[in-house]
């Protein structure tokens, strides 16, 4: 059987049936009907099997990067298997502003809709304008517009209902000529005269400093989504913790930083066996070498049922975990 230890970022060693590349519908349809289970996959940055498939993975490897201008506006329609990042950086070298926060989040353009990606005060879904793609129980094409979409914090449709049961093909964005810079963000508050070419560098020596390299030291990036709580469950907490940070979501809710909870009961640098909480952001776990699922498992729920008890949060995973016969929960 094949080996996925190469197509997620989190490196287990892990197997499938079969690996099948596909750069079109019809040589995804062709492939599909082969086996009677199947899991999507795109960069592998936000996906971690746990333990060997029972099926086939279908890689997405649509590509290509449509660009129209306006007088306004630059819209691009992108293939789902183009790489994130790539897209960023041409965006930022082509002129064409507004994404440049988001650059250096690792994974594909597909998987950008399904977990809302943000990073430095920006949602990708600012700029999504559609998404296109196949719903997989009639083979039939659809586009949803951006209100169909249901975004929400590192959430959308796709979570829920759609979970599973469509193919994404494209995504479509709209970037503003007149895009307002963001920079209220953490150190980006320190750029003076602040460009989209500064904030962009900036971002990636931020992260590059803070978030192991997949490519060094097995991670799938943010583990954990940061947890919205209502005002005055956030208010009980800054009445027992006066450093708790915040950050306004709506005028009922605030994100606490999930790294904030991890760090404060202890788990930075703590291991079991090959999984290990990284010693420099707690929000991410790593594989230090011969980690299991279970590993990864038992430390996960180990992190979430200890800030439950202390803080009566329920964390959250914001990777994708994969079993033997698809999705599971932790």
């Amino acid at each position: 059987m094949p080996s996925l230890q190469s197509y997620h970022t989190f490196g287990l060693d892990a197997s499938s049936q079969q690996i099948t590349p596909f750069s079109d519908i019809e040589s995804f349809f062709d492939a599909r009907s082969r086996y009677p289970h199947n899991y999507l996959l795109g960069g592998g940055s936000n996906t971690i099997f746990l333990e060997d498939f029972e099926g086939q993975i279908l890689v997405n490897e649509i590509t290509g990067i449509e660009h129209n201008e306006t007088e306004s506006t630059h819209e691009l329609r992108v293939g789902a298997g183009e790489n994130w990042h790539q897209l960023v950086a041409s965006c930022v070298d082509n002129g064409w502003h507004g994404m440049e926060n988001l650059a250096l989040i690792p994974g594909s353009v597909g998987a950008c809709p399904i977990q809302n990606i943000g990073a430095y005060g920006v949602e990708v879904e600012t700029f999504i304008t559609s998404v296109e793609g196949v719903y997989l129980d009639s083979n039939t094409r659809f586009t949803l517009s951006h209100a169909e979409c249901l975004f929400g914090y590192r959430d959308s449709i796709f979570k829920h209902e759609l979970a599973g049961k469509v193919l994404i093909t494209h995504v479509n964005f709209v970037l503003p000529k007149q895009n307002q810079l963001i920079t209220t963000y953490g150190e980006l508050a320190a750029l003076s005269d602040p460009t989209p070419l500064s904030i962009f560098n900036e971002v990636i020596r931020i992260r590059r400093a803070k978030l192991p390299d997949p490519a060094e030291l097995g991670n799938a990036g943010s583990f954990f989504k940061n947890p919205v709580i209502d005002n005055a469950h956030y208010s009980r907490l800054t009445d027992e913790f006066d450093d708790v940070p915040g950050y306004a979501v709506g005028s009922e809710h605030t994100k606490v930083p999930a790294a904030w909870l991890i760090d404060r009961l202890g788990f930075k640098g703590r291991a079991i066996n090959g999984v290990r909480c990284h010693p420099t952001q707690p929000l991410v776990l790593t594989n230090t070498g011969g980690a299991t699922g279970k590993d990864l498992v038992t430390l996960a729920r180990e992190i979430m049922s200890s800030v439950k008890a202390r803080f009566t949060i329920m964390l959250e995973p914001e990777v994708r975990l994969v079993g033997r016969k698809g999705l599971i929960e932790l």
